[in-house]
């Protein structure tokens, strides 16, 4: 009787374990972010879209990017932080080979349950 009862209790103990694990790792609660973005400098002209959307498909990031008529850049990037974070860097350090980043502006930085954008792309 007894090993019975202990047996239950490591079966429950297990079935517990594997409970906790599985609702680490599944998708509930915010595991993604989105920010907007306006880089400033010599970012036109300079193919800055084109690198923008490359870099993004490489991270696996989503959103969009577009000129304004100021002469910057603005866009929304979504995905993993920690890949949403790569492309904050790679937009305030590093950019296209021709252009001059003079500073980035992120703003409405939140997270997100799911991805509300397919893909990257160019916007007009």
């Amino acid at each position: 009787m007894i090993i019975c009862h202990l047996d239950v209790s490591w079966t429950s103990l297990w079935v517990l374990t594997l409970v906790i694990l599985f609702a680490m790792s599944s998708d509930a609660g915010d595991k993604y972010v989105s920010v907007d973005f306006e880089v400033f400098g010599n970012v036109q002209g300079v193919c800055f879209r084109m690198y923008t959307e490359a870099e993004a498909q490489k991270l696996g990031v989503t959103g969009w990017v577009k000129n304004t008529r100021q002469g910057t850049v603005v866009g929304q990037v979504q995905g993993h932080p920690e890949k949403v974070k790569e492309m904050k860097y790679w937009l305030s350090k590093v950019g296209s080979p021709s252009s001059r980043i003079h500073r980035a502006q992120f703003t409405n930085e939140k997270p997100i349950t799911k991805l509300e954008i397919r893909g990257f792309g160019t916007r007009y």
